[in-house]
């Protein structure tokens, strides 16, 4: 028995049940360390980083003018507007003006809200009809609702009637209050009929569930229709045509500051002696004083950089504004004659039908400067052996259309 009472050596299967070892490994505060949800709170911080804007400093009618760089591609209506703002270079009837203190290198979110803030407050009516005061506290607890969405982008719904035609959104109110017009270019040529009737007054997302509703109609006459619009929409993915660059180039006025809808991207726009431009806001060319406008003048991208004064300072960008190799002569003059031909339509008051010829001789133009042109041995295109006087006259006797 002796033998049996030492089976009360349990004491040690009882350290065994030493569970206070294993309450030890209760070190649940590292576990507790994994829920470190602050560095995922802090994944938020990230994008507190895009909440920083750099300052690019341009002289802008004599004065030191600040403009706000984009850092990533995407909407940024709040870049947009507020670059009008700053390039108010002085206070309006309708707006104050806004100022950055000098030499400011770094903006915040917060601050251009502010900035922006108070020039919605300062358009309220100075009428005391209660009335038109009733009605603009409407529109500040609206523009309230939107305000947070202009630092990653508005509802925006095109229709493809007018350069300034869009479906009614409560986005649309902060353009409303700070009198800053909204342009697209994405409209129908009035000469092609079938595309009109296909697309009519619709809106963009309307259109889109036209194409839906047409795929499954047993009307062969409702599923070429919806054929049509899609083939539409597709080739002019782009999202500027022709006709639309035309009528957005009239419509605009001589020193207008826009803002440009394209490709769910928001840009400053402004019209200088009858040619548009939209404003440099890649970070990429924070340190290119001499690149701040971009010229608009064709569909395809290709575009050319300008200096505060609108006169040439780089040669055309590709894709997202790169700096490209030295401008082709041809299309240098292929640019030039429709840039020219167009201002002289619109001093001229020439209407609708002659900026469709417009539009024509751009493209005839532009079908021949992409004929394939045979390459010497260093592979570089060579120019056309036609003089440019020649091509231009020829067009002129066709076409009937102004071209210098």
């Amino acid at each position: 028995e002796p033998p049996p009472a030492q089976t009360p050596s349990e004491p040690p299967q009882v350290q065994t049940s030493s569970e206070p070892p294993q309450a030890q490994t209760l070190p649940e505060p590292p576990q507790a360390q994994t829920l470190s949800e602050p560095p995922q709170a802090q994944t938020p911080s990230r994008e507190a980083e895009t909440d920083f804007y750099c300052v690019k400093w341009i002289s802008w009618k004599g004065e030191r003018t600040p403009v706000i760089m984009q850092s990533e591609n995407g909407p940024c209506p709040l870049l947009a507007i507020m670059n009008i703002l700053f390039l108010q270079w002085k206070a309006t009837a309708w707006c104050l003006q806004v100022k950055l203190p000098p030499h400011k290198e770094v903006v915040t979110a917060e601050e251009l809200m502010a900035h922006l803030g108070d020039c919605i407050l300062g358009t309220q009516p100075r009428e005391p009809s209660e009335g038109l005061q009733l009605n603009f506290q409407q529109n500040i607890n609206d523009t309230m609702m939107v305000l947070p969405k202009l630092s990653t982008g508005l509802d925006v719904n095109v229709r493809f009637t007018g350069v300034s035609d869009f479906e009614y959104t409560p986005e649309c109110i902060v353009f409303d209050l700070l009198n800053v017009p909204l342009y697209h270019g994405w409209l129908v040529d009035p000469q092609s009929p079938e595309v009109v009737r296909a697309v009519g007054k619709l809106s963009y997302n309307q259109l889109v569930e036209k194409i839906i509703t047409c795929k499954q109609a047993s009307d062969s006459g409702l599923v070429s229709e919806g054929l049509v619009a899609e083939q539409f929409l597709e080739a002019t993915a782009s999202q500027l045509t022709y006709h639309g660059l035309c009528e957005l180039t009239a419509a605009v006025r001589e020193g207008e500051l826009s803002v440009f809808f394209r490709n769910n991207h928001f840009s400053t726009m402004t019209k200088h002696k009858g040619h548009l431009y939209l404003l440099v806001t890649d970070q990429g060319f924070l340190q290119e004083e001499g690149v701040v406008w971009e010229t608009l003048h064709n569909v395809d991208g290709d575009s050319c950089f300008c200096d505060t004064e609108f006169h040439l300072s780089h040669a055309p960008g590709k894709e997202g504004g790169a700096t490209a190799g030295p401008l082709d002569p041809q299309q240098r003059q292929v640019d030039q004659d429709y840039l020219m031909a167009l201002s002289l339509q619109q001093q001229q008051g020439q209407g609708p039908s002659a900026l469709s010829d417009l539009e024509l001789a751009r493209q005839l133009q532009q079908e021949e400067y992409q004929q394939p042109q045979p390459l010497p041995a260093q592979g570089r295109p060579q120019p056309s052996s036609r003089p440019a006087a020649e091509r231009r006259q020829r067009h002129k006797h066709d076409l009937d259309c102004t071209l210098l």
